[in-house]
C-alpha cells in the first residue's frame, strides 16, 4: 500500500515517514509542500492515504485537499490533515471539504497507528453493497439515504466533539459520548461496516481518549463515504 506523506518541515516529514513505517509493510512516498504533492499525483502517483501539514509555502494542506476532492481520480485516497493547529473552525474546513481525518502535531505513535488501523482496513472489513442490500431486504436508493443520513451523523459527531476537544470538554462527555458511540457502532454493525464498528466499539471500555475517538470517528466516516460512492456506481433497484 502507498502512504504519502506531505510537509515543508524535513524532520516532521522524516518523523511521519518512520511513524507510518512502524506501523506495517507501506511504500511510502514524499513530497516538501502541497504543489509537489500535486504535481507527483498528476504524473500518475496514486497513495492510497495522503498525510498533508496545514501550513506550508506555495500550496497549503487545504489548497490541496480542496484540488484532490474536485478529482474523482482520487476518490479512493485517503487524505489526512496535519497540523499543530486543532481550533474548531480549521477541523470543520478540513471536515467541510471532505478530510477523511485529522492528526495532531507534534506526532505521537498511537495517533498514527490508530488512523493507520483504520484507514488501511483490509476490504474484508466491509460487506459488499450486494450483500448489505440482500441482508436488510431493501434496494440500492433506499441503501444509499441509509448511508447518506449516517455520513450526516458522523459528520456532525466529529465536527461536535471536535469543538469539546478545543474547549477541554471531550473527557467530560462521560455516559452521553459513550452513548454516542454506542449508537453510532450500532450504526455501522447495521451497514455491515465491520471494520470501523470494532474501531468504535474498541472505545466501549477504559478511559476516552479524544485522539483515539477522533481518529475512530474519522475512520468510519471515510468508509462510509466510500460505500456510498459503491452503491451510487450500482444499478438503480428499489
Amino acid at each position: 500500500m502507498k502512504v504519502l506523506v506531505v510537509d515543508d518541515d524535513v524532520v516532521s516529514r522524516m518523523v511521519l515517514m518512520h511513524l507510518v513505517d512502524s506501523c506495517g509493510a507501506y511504500e511510502i512516498y514524499e513530497a516538501e509542500d502541497g504543489l509537489d504533492a500535486w504535481q507527483q499525483l498528476q504524473q500518475g502517483l496514486r497513495p492510497a492515504i495522503l498525510f498533508c501539514d496545514l501550513r506550508m509555502p506555495r500550496w497549503s494542506g487545504m489548497e490541496l485537499l480542496a484540488s484532490v476532492k474536485a478529482d474523482r481520480a482520487f476518490d479512493s485516497m485517503h487524505f489526512i490533515l496535519a497540523s499543530s493547529a486543532s481550533d474548531h473552525a480549521t477541523m470543520a474546513t478540513a471536515n467541510s471539504l471532505g478530510a477523511d481525518g485529522y492528526l495532531a502535531k507534534p506526532f505521537e505513535h498511537d495517533m498514527v497507528r490508530v488512523q493507520m488501523a483504520g484507514l488501511a482496513a483490509s476490504a474484508d472489513d466491509v460487506e459488499s453493497p450486494f450483500a448489505t442490500i440482500a441482508r436488510l431486504g431493501i434496494g440500492s436508493e433506499r441503501l444509499l439515504a441509509y448511508l447518506v443520513g449516517f455520513e450526516t451523523q458522523l459528520e456532525a459527531a466529529v465536527a461536535e466533539f471536535g469543538a469539546a476537544m478545543a474547549a477541554g470538554s471531550a473527557g467530560d462527555a462521560g455516559a452521553d459520548l459513550r452513548a454516542r458511540l454506542g449508537r453510532l457502532h450500532a450504526g455501522c454493525v447495521t451497514l455491515g461496516l465491520a471494520g470501523p464498528a470494532a474501531g468504535l466499539d474498541a472505545l466501549a471500555s477504559g478511559q476516552l481518549d479524544s485522539v483515539r475517538v477522533q481518529a475512530a470517528l474519522a475512520a468510519a466516516l471515510a468508509t462510509v463515504r466510500e460505500q456510498g460512492e459503491r452503491v451510487r456506481r450500482m444499478p438503480v433497484t428499489e
